[in-house]
């Protein structure tokens, strides 16, 4: 039996190796990719009803000041921090979609042919897919960070430079934005897991093949 083994992989000692690690990796994807799956769609609901809120948010109300009366609306595009949370979100959803399929037509293509040449170019093609949750991680946690810091001056104001609060006045717009702003925030986060799941099946697939 010892023998029989050793002509099989005698010879062709790299070809075996070389499925090891094909196997390997076709069941860490197996292994990593409904957790991954979900998440990808939990980001992109999160970013579509994000954008969603903070495109249709507008308020408008009477304001008396100085013994005048006067109309004034507040949206999201007299703000270059709502306008950087909205175009962040837009970007983010559509890139979310985007991956979805390039991830199904991966798959779809390591299923009907096991060669290395696919198998490496699957491989190339999560590899972009992860540097680009990168990118959007990025992007997502500056435009709320933006939009915190603005959102707190509109709950609170600013004395030392004499920014009066508005969240006062257009409280149904800030608590709106508030939302939007949430759910931005939980769609960084799961932007975040996507990579770090990424890692855990880049670290599972140099693990299986030592």
């Amino acid at each position: 039996m010892g023998n029989s083994n050793d002509v099989e992989s005698g010879g062709g000692g790299v070809h075996t190796n070389v499925k090891v690690v094909e196997t390997a990796i076709t069941m860490g994807r197996r292994k990593h990719r409904p957790c991954d799956l979900v998440v990808r769609l939990l980001a992109l609901f999160l970013t579509l009803v994000s954008t969603i809120i903070v495109g249709v948010d507008k308020e408008t109300k009477i304001i008396s000041y100085a013994g005048l009366n006067f109309k004034a609306t507040a949206k999201w595009e007299y703000m270059s921090a709502t306008v950087f949370l909205l175009v962040s979100n837009g970007i983010a959803c559509s890139y979310a979609a985007a991956s979805l399929v390039m991830l199904e037509m991966g798959k779809r293509s390591s299923n009907d042919d096991n060669s290395k040449k696919v198998v490496l170019s699957s491989s190339a093609v999560e590899f972009g897919v992860t540097v680009m949750d990168l990118v959007m991680m990025g992007l997502l946690f500056s435009a709320n960070g933006a939009a915190a810091s603005v959102g707190v001056i509109a709950q609170n104001g600013n004395s030392h430079v004499q920014w009066m609060k508005v969240c006062n006045v257009f409280d149904a717009y800030c608590r709106h934005m508030t939302a939007a702003f949430l759910l931005s925030f939980f769609a960084s986060i799961s932007f975040l897991f996507m990579v770090l799941f990424s890692l855990a099946k880049l670290h599972y697939y140099s693990y299986s093949s030592t």
